[in-house]
């Protein structure tokens, strides 16, 4: 059965659908949007192997024309020079401000894709289908679309919302355990910043979301997806509360700039550290207990996830590194940084005006 989620945010309104069968039917979930029109789908080139013909050949008889281009697989896709040849691809095919780009892949498709669809002719409709676990319950979400610099990540983007996002549960048993758990990283997040009833779930069942159990996985996606729905829709462009989605992302985009994008460190893997971290260092300034750090951490682990600095490929890194990294994330005003942390499991908060010489100290401890 198909569930949907509504991101309710007027005229941009669009739903998420949630199901297995839903790449199988492509054409009676996207005939709406894609009808008697140009239709370019981007894979990067895993997922082009896998689901890109597939899908061509289930849209092109109600599409006016059906193109497929794709790009390198890996976060170095996520990059201006990719997303200059990516545009310079589409637009050599002749389109129009009726093409539609549909996204087919993970966060880093999804991401560029979308980016492309908000520049492309001042902007034309795309479409997400997610198939991996991470963007199937956060980036494929909310629109934020982008790209990374040099000195950090996705420092170049829009808000730009998908006509659309289809999320196949069937694509997910595709995906190794490595994939999985980084995924699940991003569901442990709902859970910890807003529903604590949701992170008891998943300490009771989260090895049948990650061993893709039908019931369990529709409940955490589905679960998920409301969540960041109601705060996207309370606040799309991040001027307030949408921020608290980045709890354990201060950290974790630190230590993936550290890494260098270059595929030993995956973002959920990075975040599942972070979320570690924004509960100790919470419990370090005196705003949580440091018995609500420990069940995260034993969570985690238990689940496969790194859960301490020393895991990570970048756990040697200078702390003064890593700050320098976290003074060039979006959250920082004026070069004070900001951070998302917890009073307890189930509320966080945003905190401003957090000194570097704390968050270098408590790193430093942590080593």
């Amino acid at each position: 059965m198909t569930k949907i989620v509504t991101v309710a945010l007027g005229a941009r309104s669009y739903d998420i659908k949630i199901g297995q069968g839903l790449l199988a039917n492509a054409q009676e979930h996207l005939s709406p949007f894609v009808k008697d029109r140009h239709v370019v789908i981007i894979a990067d080139a895993h997922t082009k192997e896998l689901y890109q013909s597939e899908l061509a050949h289930n849209i092109e008889p109600i599409c006016r024309r059906v193109d497929c281009l794709d790009v390198p697989a890996g976060e170095h896709s996520k990059s201006l020079s990719q997303f200059a040849e990516l545009m310079e691809d589409i637009l050599a095919l002749g389109v129009d401000r009726k093409t539609v780009l549909i996204a087919l892949g993970g966060g880093v498709i999804g991401d560029l894709v979308g980016y492309a669809a908000a520049s492309l002719l001042r902007g034309v409709d795309f479409i997400q289908i997610p198939t991996s676990l991470l963007a199937q319950v956060d980036s494929s979400v909310g629109g934020k679309t982008g790209i990374n610099a040099r000195v950090g990540k996705n420092l170049i983007g829009a808000f730009y919302q998908p006509k659309l996002v289809l999320a196949d549960s069937d694509v997910l048993r595709t995906l190794d355990e490595r994939q999985m758990r980084a995924g699940y990283a991003e569901i442990v997040k709902y859970g910890l910043l807003g529903d604590a009833s949701f992170f008891e779930w998943l300490e009771a069942h989260g090895e049948d979301v990650l061993n893709n159990e039908p019931e369990a996985i529709a409940h955490a996606v589905m679960t998920s997806c409301m969540a960041k729905a109601q705060i996207v829709s309370d606040d799309e462009t991040e001027a307030g509360k949408r921020a608290l989605l980045n709890l354990g992302h201060t950290f974790a985009h630190a230590f993936e700039a550290e890494a260098g994008y270059d595929g030993r460190l995956l973002h959920g893997e990075a975040v599942a550290v972070g979320l570690g971290l924004a509960f100790e260092f919470s419990a370090e300034l005196g705003r949580a207990n440091g018995q609500d750090a420990s069940r995260v951490k034993a969570h985690l682990a238990k689940m496969g996830l790194p859960c301490s600095i020393a895991d990570l490929p970048a756990g040697q890194a200078d702390a003064g590194r890593l700050v320098s990294h976290m003074m060039k994330d979006k959250k920082t005003n004026n070069g004070i940084l900001t951070f998302i942390l917890v009073t307890e499991i189930g509320k966080s908060e945003i905190v401003s005006h957090i000194d570097s010489n704390d968050v270098i100290r408590f790193l430093e401890s942590r080593n």
